[in-house]
């Protein structure tokens, strides 16, 4: 997966139901995150388990939903405030988040 360089990366901090598709990212986007998801941004959310993820992304004309299970280990939260609805990540980020490595701990 490839990004432009002015793309953002949200990661929801509450946990969400994979069951959902398109139009229950959506309104996750809309009620929870407050943003917009057409905006072009991607948008991330994880489940109860912390084993599966989706990114939700408006590509320019059309939704997308990527989804990844791990088979082993979790994938780590960013730290957040509390009543924190998302946290931005950057792209180097995404790449450790998605293989489930605590990027928190790593040292650049």
């Amino acid at each position: 997966m490839s990004l432009a360089a002015d793309t953002r990366l949200f990661v929801a901090s509450g946990h969400a139901d994979m069951r959902k598709g398109f139009d229950g990212l959506c309104g996750l986007v809309t009620s929870i995150l407050e943003m917009d998801s057409l905006s072009g941004q991607l948008f991330l959310f994880i489940n109860r388990r912390r084993d599966k993820m989706k990114i939700l992304y408006w590509d320019g004309d059309g939704l997308a939903i990527w989804y990844r299970r791990l088979e082993q280990g979790t994938f780590q939260f960013p730290k957040t405030e509390e009543n924190q609805a998302s946290v931005e990540i950057r792209s180097e980020e995404l790449m450790m988040f998605l293989r489930g490595i605590d990027y928190s701990n790593v040292k650049r």
